[in-house]
């Protein structure tokens, strides 16, 4: 009974509610056809019990979607034809575009051709029995937008939410690359630092082994260098171990990206690529700088576009940012943001420039290779 009780309980937590809501509009057509005055009645009430089979197979069971969707939408067009009911065809209207959102548009091409042939052949069939039927005195003509309009507004609103879906996933699989890549800039970094100096402290121990059958006077110096590379071993750990509180490039533009988003403002980027993989220290600091430069495009730029250009040279690191803003002035009262970026990369020992132009305002930095950055 657990064990039962466990498996319902999943099933019950699984159901898609959303498609089960629409039912709620379905006891409005089966009073349509109550009370059962003759056989008619009969027939109608159970093609409306056949499309509820239809409806839940069509959520419950999607390997058979391509057998129940099409009995579905044939069973309310038999309403549209010969009922002059063009309110149950809004069910497939909506359930079946709503799934079709999310595949090849091919199959929804054909979906709408069937939904809207089967409307307009029971218009004409309708038409044909009373002429005055769809007329603008009876008001049956507006009763036809809601189901004209019904798929293309499902199909729409399945296309955003897949779109907002596949960005979120999108997002996801980018951070799980960044963080693939700080490993490896981690390796990169152990190996560079620490590999060279443990392959002297293994060697050096080696020797002085050695040295303590052939020549123990000359041990002793050799265990102080041993300790002395230990040493200097220990603040290069350090030092990487500072490093990785800093925040790449790619975190930083994975970050600013969504606030741009957010803002209406697009980002361009040139030379992305080989800048993740500049030093560490040198990411830390354009990431940094860049975080405030972005900032004051997106409160004060009034930009639609920002690029973002990385190069590399003999001398060292370049990165300029542009935005297409409004530029002018470039100083505010009380605001710290330009000289705290001047602050940060004469810190680091590079250079900063900032100019207004008509049409928005370049921020350019530059870190050389032959400093420390700190």
């Amino acid at each position: 009974m657990g064990l039962f009780g466990r498996k319902w309980r999943q099933k019950f937590k699984s159901l898609t509610w959303s498609s089960y809501i629409w039912l709620g509009y379905l006891p409005y057509s089966i009073a349509m056809y109550l009370p059962i005055t003759g056989w008619q009645n009969v027939v109608w009430l159970s093609l409306i019990g056949l499309f509820l089979v239809l409806y839940i197979l069509v959520i419950e069971q999607p390997a058979w979607r391509r057998i129940t969707m099409p009995l579905e939408l044939v069973v309310t067009g038999l309403f549209s034809i010969w009922g002059a009911n063009n309110y149950m065809i809004i069910f497939p209207g909506w359930q079946v575009a709503f799934i079709l959102g999310r595949g090849p548009k091919k199959y929804f091409y054909r979906f709408i051709t069937g939904y809207y042939g089967l409307i307009l052949i029971g218009i004409i069939y309708d038409m044909g029995v009373d002429h005055l039927l769809f007329s603008w005195q009876n008001g049956a003509v507006m009763g036809l937008v809601f189901p004209l309009l019904s798929p293309i507004m499902a199909y729409t609103f399945s296309r955003s939410i897949w779109r907002q879906q596949q960005l979120r996933q999108t997002n996801r699989r980018l951070q799980a690359i960044i963080q693939r890549d700080e490993r490896e800039r981690i390796a990169r970094d152990l190996h560079d630092t620490l590999g060279q100096s443990f392959s002297m402290i293994t060697l050096k121990t080696e020797l002085a082994k050695k040295l303590l059958e052939k020549a123990p006077e000359r041990v002793a110096a050799e265990l102080t260098d041993i300790e002395q590379t230990s040493r200097q071993n220990l603040q290069l750990v350090r030092s990487i171990v500072n490093d990785l509180h800093q925040q790449s490039l790619s975190e930083m533009l994975l970050n600013q990206s969504r606030n741009l988003v957010a803002a209406n403002v697009g980002l361009t980027t040139t030379g992305e690529a080989a800048a993740t993989q500049w030093p560490t220290s040198v990411q830390g600091v354009f990431a940094d700088t860049l975080v405030e430069a972005i900032t004051n495009v997106i409160r004060y730029a009034q930009a639609r576009n920002v690029y973002l250009t990385f190069q590399q040279t003999d001398q060292g690191y370049d990165v300029q940012l542009q935005d297409d803003g409004k530029g002018g002035k470039l100083s505010r009262p009380n605001a710290n943001g330009i000289q705290g970026m001047r602050s940060r990369m004469l810190n680091a020992h590079g250079t900063f420039a900032i100019e207004a132009q008509p049409h928005g305002t370049c921020v350019t930095l530059s870190l050389p290779k032959e400093e420390t950055v700190n």
